[in-house]
């Protein structure tokens, strides 16, 4: 247990949300003592890479999204 979440429902929450959001995700735990550490560093790394995902970079304005600089 976290607080008052369950740690074994990890991998149930995130199946729902790749269910539901229709998104790929991998996710390799690869170290942890226990499960409130696995819990908590897989959180963290997912919360992460989506704020990446969608949080807009004000330097890329105007710079087209590619690493050839063109489509």
């Amino acid at each position: 247990m976290i607080g008052t979440f369950d740690s074994q429902l990890t991998y149930e929450f995130f199946q729902g949300f790749v269910n539901h959001a229709f998104v790929t995700l991998h996710i390799d735990n690869l170290k942890g003592v226990n499960a409130h550490h696995q819990c908590e560093t897989v959180f963290k790394a997912f919360a992460r890479a989506l704020r990446g995902a969608l949080e807009l970079d004000p330097r890329s304005v105007g710079v087209i999204p590619s690493t050839k600089g063109s489509l």
